[in-house]
């Protein structure tokens, strides 16, 4: 008699997904999600009911949950905006995060096989990596690995995991004018490779295929202020990530990029995302320097104290570009207060009690 394989940290990570639709997607990943919770975040018009396939154990909340359960703090989740899924990450008791958008769908690998997004995600979280000495072979500790000649010794054990970031096959995660000069460009190229992002190296994160270590950096993982009344959109997940890469750096946490993929299924539009974009594209090229050259106080050891200090140095420093980083700061500061109320233990038991509107 087969024994049913339990899968991987099945009692030990949520997936988080943003929706504004009827998540018949999941039909799609039933496999591979299935015996996982879900925390859906309800975006937009919370009076319209969003369906979710039968058999999946989920908790669903719109914006009137995030408005009782938060109070005047909601004013930091972002509204009309995939960025709102940070409250997912908030009210999550689990030690991993695996957050996913709804347009998208399970890839295959070069033999035709359905890539297991998931499982491999979890593979990279649990594995260490090497972000003070880059190997040759990328991911040292995948089968068929190694360290190459000349790596030092006294770096092999390597440090812990904090986030997995996912690819995509079809349509690439491009920049609106990108998109208008490359309207049919589709990724096709399939890349067998986990690799750490060196120490002191920014990247551009992408929220719709991503994992973390919730326990090690969930309190730096908010996707800001977006969406409506906002003046920018779209750049929620790429802040996040500036941030939590400087934040690991300090910490001595790594951040791996690579398998696994997922299939992108449809192109937003480019028109709308330049819009969305537009003050972003100029405003990057202050941004970017900014976080390259931020260094955190020695006596910052925990997550939440480098996000406080980081989000003064926000207010400081971007602060007289526009208005909005001041904003956004202000609203950096509140999500933090709001973790720490949420996730203090007395809080917690309440709001888990109290709003799963799913089976």
């Amino acid at each position: 008699m087969s024994v049913p394989i339990t899968p991987a940290l099945k009692d030990e990570l949520d997936i988080v997904i943003p929706t504004i639709r009827n998540l018949d997607f999941l039909e799609m990943w039933r496999p591979f999600f299935q015996p996982y919770h879900l925390i859906i975040v309800q975006d937009g018009d919370p009076t319209k009911t969003i369906k979710v396939p039968e058999g999946f154990d989920y908790e669903l909340y719109n914006r009137n949950d995030i408005n009782r359960i938060l109070g005047p703090k909601a004013s930091c989740i972002s509204f009309k905006d995939s960025a709102c899924r940070c409250f997912g990450y908030m009210v999550s008791k689990k030690k991993y995060i695996y957050t996913i958008d709804d347009d998208c769908f399970v890839a295959k690998d070069p033999t035709g096989k359905e890539i297991n997004a998931l499982e491999q995600h979890i593979k990279n979280l649990l594995c260490p990596s090497t972000p003070n000495f880059f190997n040759t072979l990328y991911d040292p500790y995948r089968e068929g690995a190694d360290f190459v000649r000349g790596y030092p010794f006294s770096m092999r054990e390597g440090v812990k995991t904090a986030v997995s970031h996912g690819l995509w096959m079809n349509i690439p995660d491009y920049d609106a004018p990108t998109q208008m000069v490359k309207p049919l460009e589709r990724n096709t190229r399939y890349v067998d490779a986990v690799m750490t992002i060196p120490k002191g190296t920014l990247f551009p994160m992408c929220g719709m295929n991503l994992a973390f270590d919730r326990e090690l950096i969930g309190p730096a993982m908010y996707f800001g202020l977006m969406g409506d009344g906002q003046p920018i959109g779209r750049y929620d997940d790429m802040w996040a990530g500036w941030c939590i890469k400087v934040i690991c750096d300090h910490l001595g946490l790594g951040v791996k990029t690579g398998l696994p993929y997922i299939w992108h299924s449809k192109a937003s539009n480019p028109f709308v995302n330049l819009k969305k974009e537009y003050k972003g594209i100029f405003w990057q090229e202050e941004i970017i320097p900014f976080f390259q050259s931020v260094s955190l106080p020695k006596d910052c050891t925990s997550v939440q104290k480098c996000y406080l200090v980081l989000a003064e140095k926000v207010k400081e420093k971007l602060g007289p570009i526009d208005p909005y980083f001041t904003k956004l700061a202000d609203a950096m500061v509140t999500w933090i207060e709001a973790w720490d109320q949420i996730n203090s233990t007395s809080t917690g038991a309440k709001v888990a009690n109290g709003t799963a509107n799913g089976k």
